[in-house]
C-alpha cells in the first residue's frame, strides 16, 4: 500500500447502482453482469494500449450504502458507445492498494484486505468515499485506488 495523489482524468464505460449486500447474493448481483456487458459490449471498441477501470463512485453514505460502480476505459468516447456513461476520476489523495493473481478472485482478495484496513483500530485513514477505482494493469495484476480524506 501506498500514498499517492492523482490528478483527475475521463473513463467512458456502462454502469450500474448496487449496494455490498447485494453482491453477497448470487441472486441479486450486478457487477459481474456489468462485467460481462463491459467484455461483450465495451471492450471491442477500447483504443489498444488504454486503461481498464472498475470505478466506485456517487457513495450514498460508506460501504453499507448504495454507490454505483462503472466498468470502463480511458481508451475511448462516449459517442463510440452509445448508451454508456462519462465520468471523471476525481483528482485527490489515495491510497493504492495492489496484488496479483487470477482475477476476478484477487480482486476479490485484495477488496478484502481493503475492507480489513479501513476498520482496523489503529487505522489511521479514513475513507472519502469520493471516488475509488481499480485499474487492471493486465491479465493477473490489479491495484485499487481509495480516495482518503
Amino acid at each position: 500500500m501506498k500514498g499517492v495523489s492523482i490528478e483527475s482524468f475521463e473513463v467512458v464505460g456502462v454502469g450500474v447502482r448496487t449496494k455490498n449486500s447485494d453482491e453477497m447474493n448470487p441472486a441479486t448481483t450486478k457487477i459481474a453482469p456489468l462485467w460481462g456487458k463491459f467484455f461483450l459490449d465495451v471492450l471491442p471498441k477500447v483504443s489498444t494500449g488504454a486503461g481498464v477501470y472498475g470505478v466506485y463512485t456517487n457513495y450514498e453514505s460508506d460501504h453499507t450504502g448504495l454507490f454505483d460502480i462503472v466498468a470502463c476505459s480511458d481508451g475511448m468516447s462516449l459517442d463510440m458507445l452509445g448508451d454508456g456513461v462519462s465520468l471523471k476520476i476525481e483528482s485527490g489523495k489515495y491510497l493504492v492498494f495492489s496484488a496479483k493473481g487470477e482475477l476476478p478472485k484477487a480482486t476479490i482478495n485484495l477488496w478484502a484486505v481493503i475492507w480489513h484496513y479501513f476498520n482496523a483500530r489503529n487505522c489511521v485513514h479514513e475513507r472519502a468515499y469520493t471516488t475509488d477505482f481499480e485499474f487492471y494493469k493486465g491479465d493477473c495484476e490489479i491495484e485499487i485506488s481509495i480516495s482518503i480524506k
